[in-house]
């Protein structure tokens, strides 16, 4: 269900984090070769360097990578990375997306804590990272991109060689987590936001218990009632998506039609609020009086109307290959529409890919990933938003987990942070990644005067942004 474009923009937009406007800054003089010192990296290509304000300096770059690191003979592909660039003398935080990678500079939070470099490395398969004739079920797997990471760090290490710390945010925090447990020594610490774990990927009773407390009852009976009402009105609403659909040049073929895209989008909605909106936006729920006009609106604003077309889906496709091989994917009951779906059971993550693509679930891959944090890890950070369903199946520490914090943010959605703990959460978990970092408290850019917030759950859509580097 991380399908909500339209709304993170939005959300976006109402957060202020507004627009971006280049302006040029000198680099200091003792950095002045960095870009030389890049280009010296054997496999690495320096695709452009992009202006931003002192003391950094930003590149896109690109590096060649196996197709697959079990047969170096079988070919290479070039996956794209970029590097914020603050010094060779500072830490540097390893910033994983799980999705695209933006070709813009931002600070994930751990880089603000730190004030350090940032690399952030777009995930293979997300085009235009992907090989020329790819093998899906070999070369997608947890582990192949966890040694494309491993691959980046190598290479870079003989320039950054001050402390590590990696960091990403929903499938961005998952893919942190699968590189820790691969290539444990490659980083000091890690900060995995928002980052669920489906160990039993067909045991989802704890999302349906969620959803039963969520909120307010007030709240959660306006949600349920607009699902019912739109489904009632699904004749209607399906033409009108027909009608939309070719309007816009958009198809179905992926996922079947558009009636099953309706319906999909329908279930998908109460997940898709939870996951970006507010207990506040409750308000703004339409009721089952509300004009068909109203509530399509309320349909694409929080979901989207273009997340189920062939447009749409395509650039997800990854993600939801993954999910269906090893990942999991949340299949949630929703009871109040038993008797209005045509397509009941069938909203899960083989239906979001062609079916040539459809692999065969592998069940132990999460549970390795599981046993590792819970009797290896170290030096890891989870953070949590109270009511973003994606929690309801969370990374847990365990009996031999060491030097670690696990925290909720009270009342935040999939867009928690450190900053939305409590005030003594925040500075204990602060002071961690410091520690890890190997930085003397505090890091000097890390509340800086005019910086805007980070917000990790936009990762997931390339929409984090901070204008300081911008303006």
């Amino acid at each position: 269900m991380i399908r909500l474009r339209r709304m993170l923009l939005a959300a976006a937009l109402l957060l202020g984090m507004g627009g971006i406007v280049g302006v040029a800054a000198p680099a200091a003089a003792a950095e002045t070769d960095i870009r030389d010192r890049l280009a010296a990296v054997p496999g690495l290509t320096v695709l452009s360097e992009q202006p931003v304000a002192a003391p950094y300096r930003f590149f896109i770059l690109s590096i060649k990578q196996p197709v697959d690191h079990l047969n170096p003979r079988a070919g290479t592909f070039q996956q794209r990375f970029t590097l914020l660039h603050r010094g060779t003398d500072r830490p540097t935080v390893l910033h994983t997306t799980g999705y695209n990678v933006p070709e813009y500079a931002f600070r994930s939070e751990p880089t603000r804590i730190i004030d350090g470099n940032q690399i952030s490395v777009e995930q293979r398969f997300f085009t235009p990272s992907r090989p020329a004739a790819p093998n899906w079920q070999r070369q997608l797997t947890i582990w192949q991109a966890a040694s494309d990471h491993h691959r980046i760090v190598t290479a870079l290490k003989p320039i950054y060689s001050k402390k590590w710390i990696s960091t990403g945010a929903s499938k961005g925090g998952m893919t942190s987590i699968y590189h820790r447990r691969f290539y444990p020594g490659d980083v000091d610490g890690t900060v995995a936001y928002v980052a669920p774990q489906d160990v039993v990927n067909d045991e989802d009773s704890a999302y349906d218990k969620f959803f039963t407390k969520v909120g307010t009852a007030q709240c959660r009976a306006a949600l349920d009632g607009v699902q019912i009402e739109a489904l009632h009105r699904r004749a209607e609403l399906v033409a009108r998506y027909q009608a939309w659909a070719q309007e816009n040049q958009r198809t179905f073929s992926i996922i079947g039609g558009a009636d099953r895209a309706f319906e999909f989008m329908v279930n998908g909605t109460t997940w898709a609020f939870w996951q970006y909106s507010l207990a506040d936006d409750c308000a703004g729920v339409p009721p089952a009086t509300a004009s068909s006009d109203a509530i399509w609106d309320w349909l694409d604003l929080i979901y989207g109307v273009d997340s189920n077309t062939d447009q749409g889906l395509t650039p997800y496709i990854p993600y939801y290959y993954q999910a269906s091989y090893q990942l999991g994917y949340p299949d949630i009951s929703l009871p109040h529409l038993k008797g209005l779906q045509h397509y009941r059971g069938q909203d899960r993550a083989q239906s979001y890919i062609p079916r040539e693509l459809v692999p065969r679930f592998q069940p132990t891959a999460m549970l390795d990933v599981d046993i590792w944090v819970k009797f290896a890890g170290s030096q890891l950070l989870f953070v949590y938003g109270q009511n973003d369903p994606w929690g309801a199946e969370p990374f847990r520490l365990g009996p031999f987990t060491r030097d670690s914090l696990w925290y909720v943010a009270a009342g935040a959605n999939h867009g928690a942070n450190i900053a939305a703990l409590k005030p003594g959460e925040t500075a204990k978990a602060t002071a961690a990644v410091q520690r890890w970092a190997g930085v003397t408290p505090p890091a000097a850019s890390f509340a800086a005067s005019g910086t805007s917030a980070y917000i990790p759950s936009l990762d997931d859509h390339n929409l984090a942004l901070d204008r300081d580097f911008n303006r």
